[in-house]
């Protein structure tokens, strides 16, 4: 009778183990497979609203805190066409920027954006294009710390947004950043 118990609780602890590997192997293909969907898989979606130091409130932005606009940006999948409700508006200048991840990885290209007070010391004028700078954003995985180099300079009103993606999925809270010419009015 022992041994029957035995040979029972061994064989239910294997059908568990595999059973809990495949459910372990489904999740990380569904992860992949999200990540090699979205051009910022691993871009922190939703923030803390908290801003950087240093960073001015526009003092007559085109969309005024609480008011709706049309997100026109495909930064993300599901961004593009969603409506945005406006948290945060502020003036400053923004940067496209190409860097290498400090987790490695394949170089990121053109990441819209990064605003100058997201920068390790920007000094007070704004920077342009080539100009080698370190990040100290941290949208994506891999961001904060990264050397990088300027593709673009802008002076805006950017934007902080909460909004739900088009394509459906959970609501996105303090999204940093949305430029003034990529929303329109509803």
């Amino acid at each position: 009778m022992k041994l029957k118990n035995n040979l029972f609780l061994t064989l239910l602890l294997a059908f568990s183990l595999t059973l809990a590997a495949c459910g372990n192997d489904e999740k990380d293909n569904q992860k992949e497979e999200t990540n090699e969907e979205m051009d910022h898989g691993g871009m922190n979606h939703s923030g803390s609203g908290e801003v950087p130091k240093g960073l001015k409130e526009a003092k007559d932005p085109a969309f005024p805190v609480d008011s709706k606009a049309i997100i026109k940006a495909d930064h993300m999948k599901g961004m593009d066409g969603a409506e945005a409700t406006i948290v945060g508006a502020y003036e400053t200048t923004v940067y496209t920027v190409s860097y290498t991840p400090t987790t490695g990885g394949k170089k990121v290209t053109d990441h819209k954006w990064v605003i100058h007070e997201e920068l390790k010391d920007p000094g007070n004028q704004p920077l342009k294009a080539g100009t080698e700078v370190t990040l100290n954003a941290d949208h994506m995985k891999g961001m904060k710390g990264a050397k990088a180099t300027i593709d673009s300079a802008e002076q805006t009103i950017v934007y902080m947004v909460d909004y739900t993606p088009t394509t459906g999925g959970e609501k996105v809270t303090n999204h940093k950043w949305v430029t003034e010419s990529e929303l329109s009015a509803e």
